[in-house]
């Protein structure tokens, strides 16, 4: 289903150059949405993210808009007074009115207010109602119909132009909702969305085609590990396998060594979320890993926040025992070490029968006794409220994952990370730099940041067409899987056959050897420029160039883009693969030694060429031409 649209994703670097002369001096930018300094969802992390870029861009004329939240304000915003008299009156009358502020500018009289999704919708639809002088742009990160259509396991994609849009949102008692951003969609100067699935999802339910996709970026710099993100991988994974080794005390039967972390994040959106899927596929890797009699253990994490009380007991006893076991083997070896020293001391070698007395079997065979266990390792941390139709616990009760000695498979659901936690004292990125794979098999994704943070930290994972992340990566990487990107076809296949194209997947990850993981994870952090802000950001500036020249085309000018003009962004196939790193220069900490080393592997030389692939940004130099559309 093509959608046509004034900038293409495809010429990420062909985006057209302003004219030097485009002064912003006597411009200001508001940007309003609810997640402004309140995270309630993934548009905080754009805007906290874009925040530091706009700023450069816009300077003391950049305002923040968002809900006055007390507890926020305290830990993420500095009172300030403003040094405009035209504002501080404006913000003495808001508070009079019962309004509070955090912000600051000077005055400026040409206004564009950019309004992310249908919360803070009302405000542009007003400005436009009211005819006020003020550019508007407005963002939806994803349609509210669509988010409730796909959450009623309706065939959403293919049957975009049949639904009745009306009907379906009243159905749903959506409907005043549904008026606001759909009546913000059209009254914008600008309408723009986060991916090439949305918006065609945007044409259909909001009425409009967007004029620009504007792909969410990252902070880089926060994830780069200045050439340690290995070294980070192999001390948090650590960290992940002592806590398995509590967990599954009693039941530790299988090579740590030989175990690799799967993991999915986000909402409790079972289906959107393609829990469902990823589950049903654990289940078939289980089955293949047993019949093909594989070394390797798969665990599985679920970090979804769901309603709890409390951490479960037998969670909690399990790292006591592992801390207890700790204990008992540090007091036998500072006893052994004691008697060790004090033989050499007097020049006798020792009687290894004597390092050990009976008071150390003793206590080492209290603390196994310990460690015995009656039933299995649970398969969630904490006390579910609604345990009996929780929809992961009510799908793993119906597969059969219950963490026994014969699964190859183990699942583990944690419903959220905290660096405070006693049982995984981690926090989100620590926790996914010790991982080996995200897998993120959503049904319905407008962008996709999970898959966006595991891409910068160097971490492989899975994605959907239907997601706008895995739709970019599509169109700027030949071979995606090759750099640790697996795009799982879930628009044009069956849920079935989409169940078994990812356990294929899954089971070759499985199969791949260490050195190729340290390959892929390699190739993975390369990719991060594709999601840096200093590149993604180039769309917003577009979207409010085109804003400011609509609403103003006696001051500003708009230069019309030919999309066919440049290619953009294009990651070619990589020289080996598979990947297999037996001639690297060795990044992780630890190199293994008798794998295959049959092909040769030169991640400098490949790393050059894949930085030869991002292209200068294309200048574009035919004269300037005047919209005629006017507030």
């Amino acid at each position: 289903m093509p959608l046509a649209r004034s900038i293409s994703v495809t010429s990420l670097s062909g985006l057209d150059e302003w004219d030097e002369e485009f002064e912003l001096e006597d411009a200001v930018l508001f940007e309003i949405a609810w997640e402004v300094a309140n995270k309630v969802g993934g548009i905080y992390t754009v805007i906290q993210t874009k925040a530091r870029l706009t700023c450069e861009e816009w300077g003391e004329n950049y305002f923040l808009v968002g809900p006055y939240t007390e507890s926020n304000v305290r830990t993420q915003v500095e009172l300030i007074e403003p040094t405009s008299a035209v504002l501080r009156r404006t913000i003495d009358k808001m508070n009079s009115s019962g309004c509070k502020y955090a912000a600051q500018c000077d005055e400026a009289p040409r206004i564009l207010a950019h309004f992310h999704e249908w919360l803070a919708g009302l405000g542009l639809v007003l400005c436009r109602q009211r005819h006020l002088p003020v550019a508007t742009i407005f963002t939806t990160h994803a349609t509210l119909l669509g988010r409730y259509l796909c959450a009623g396991n309706v065939d959403f994609y293919n049957n975009l132009a049949e639904f009745n849009v009306d009907k379906e949102a009243g159905d749903r008692q959506i409907y005043h909702r549904y008026c606001v951003e759909r009546a913000a969609a059209r009254c914008a100067h600008v309408f723009t969305t986060v991916s090439k699935i949305t918006a065609i999802e945007a044409e259909h339910l909001l009425k409009r085609k967007p004029d620009i996709v504007t792909p969410n970026g990252l902070n880089v710099k926060k994830f780069s590990a200045m050439h340690e993100f290995q070294n980070l991988h192999a001390t948090s994974k650590a960290r992940i396998q002592e806590f398995i080794r509590g967990h599954f005390y009693g039941h530790l039967d299988f090579n740590l060594d030989k175990t690799v972390f799967l993991f999915i994040a986000g909402r409790y959106e079972f289906s959107n979320k393609g829990a469902d899927i990823f589950l049903e596929a654990l289940a078939r890797l289980n089955y293949l890993l047993r019949v093909n009699h594989s070394e390797v253990t798969v665990i599985a994490f679920f970090i979804m926040p769901a309603r709890t009380n409390n951490f479960n007991v037998e969670t909690l006893k399990g790292q006591a025992v592992r801390k207890q076991l700790w204990d008992t083997a540090h007091t036998v070896k500072e006893r052994f070490g004691k008697k060790l020293y004090e033989s050499l001391l007097v020049g006798q070698l020792p009687e290894v029968s004597k390092l050990l007395d009976k008071e150390d079997f003793t206590m080492m065979k209290r603390a196994i006794f310990a460690t015995q266990r009656q039933g299995l390792p649970p398969v969630c941390t904490h006390n579910m409220l609604e345990d009996s139709t929780d929809p992961i616990l009510s799908c793993i009760r119906r597969i059969g994952l219950f963490n026994s000695a014969q699964d190859r498979v183990k699942v583990h659901t944690h419903s959220f990370l905290s660096s405070t936690s006693p049982l995984l004292p981690m926090d989100y990125e620590e926790f996914v730099r010790g991982c080996h794979l995200g897998v993120f098999p959503s049904y319905y994704e407008p962008w996709g940041y999970t898959p966006a943070e595991c891409t910068v930290m160097g971490i492989p994972s899975v994605s959907t067409n239907l997601s706008g992340f895995g739709c970019f990566m599509e169109e700027h990487i030949a071979d995606p899987s090759a750099y640790g990107i697996y795009i799982l076809d879930r628009r044009y296949r069956g849920v079935d056959e989409s169940c078994n194209q990812l356990t294929t997947f899954l089971f070759q990850f499985c199969q791949q050897s260490r050195r190729q993981r340290i390959i892929q994870r390699n190739r993975t952090e390369r990719l991060s420029d594709l999601l840096d802000w200093r590149y993604l950001g180039r769309y917003y500036v577009a979207a409010r160039h085109m804003a400011l020249a609509k609403a103003f085309p006696d001051q500003y000018m708009y230069e019309p883009h030919d999309p066919t003009s440049t290619s953009g962004f294009r990651y070619p196939r990589p020289a080996s693969v598979p990947p297999s790193p037996a001639h690297s220069l060795h990044s992780s900490p630890h190199h293994s030694e008798g794998e295959d080393e049959e092909e040769r592997y030169d991640e400098e030389l490949e790393a050059e060429k894949d930085r030869m692939n991002i292209r200068q940004p294309y200048r574009n130099k035919s004269p300037p031409v005047d919209l005629p559309e006017k507030n």
